[in-house]
């Protein structure tokens, strides 16, 4: 199995880092700056700030935080959430992270992928695709926008795998239903989605332990 990388994900609203558990009861949880410098110091080879929903605020507000961020680490960084346009795209990365990651935005309109990916290269575009587990789907997961609050009517595999043909670097799948629950990630979802991609992926939510790492890394790697 090849080393993979440790990337925490913080979710943020109004410049705050946020939590909650399935997307819901979210709740402070501190200071992006000091946790990004936490993580980096403890040894985080990356770090994600996709947000939640349209709650990152303004772009004076993501280019503020998102600047700090980048001014106490030495690590690649990607912020989302709210990045909706080449402009926005620009916006952001000039202001320190490495890399965006968007996800309503690509859902309703997939050229913005590719545009901003011939713009600034594959490795520099994230797609986030937020998953709920359903039986309406072959794949058994329904992909969601806006937070998690609306469906996307189209399975989250078929939505990774497009995003894949429309340039974008990495996929960043986050199942709703291990969201916040420190009970190990979501095996199911991450293999289904991996089953299909050419390009790396995130194996993102619900570590609790050190073993569930190793189990996630596990199931994020294709089968010879």
């Amino acid at each position: 199995m090849a080393a993979g990388k440790i990337m925490p994900r913080f979710d943020m609203k109004e410049g705050r880092l946020v939590k909650g558990m399935h997307f819901l009861d979210i709740r402070d949880a501190g200071n992006p700056v000091e946790h990004a410098l936490f993580s980096r110091n403890d040894g985080a080879d990356e770090l994600a700030v996709p947000g939640i929903a349209a709650t990152l605020g303004n772009r004076t507000t993501k280019l503020e935080w998102g600047t700090q961020v980048t001014s106490v680490t030495d690590i690649p960084l990607t912020v989302g959430c709210g990045i909706g346009t080449p402009a926005d795209t620009e916006a952001v990365l000039g202001a320190g992270p490495d890399k965006i990651s968007t996800n309503s935005a690509a859902a309703k309109n997939p050229g913005l992928v590719r545009e901003a990916a011939s713009a600034f290269g594959s490795q520099r575009i994230t797609v986030a695709v937020d998953a709920q587990r359903t039986r309406a789907r072959e794949s058994g997961c329904e992909s969601a926008v806006s937070g998690g609050n609306v469906t996307a009517a189209r399975h989250a595999v078929a939505r990774a795998l497009q995003c894949e043909e429309l340039g974008a670097g990495v996929p960043l799948p986050t199942s709703m239903d291990g969201d916040g629950t420190l009970k190990g990630n979501d095996i199911f979802f991450t293999r289904a989605v991996v089953g299909e991609m050419n390009i790396p992926m995130v194996a993102s939510v619900g570590a609790g332990t050190l073993e569930d790492f190793g189990k996630a890394a596990k199931g994020a790697t294709r089968a010879s």
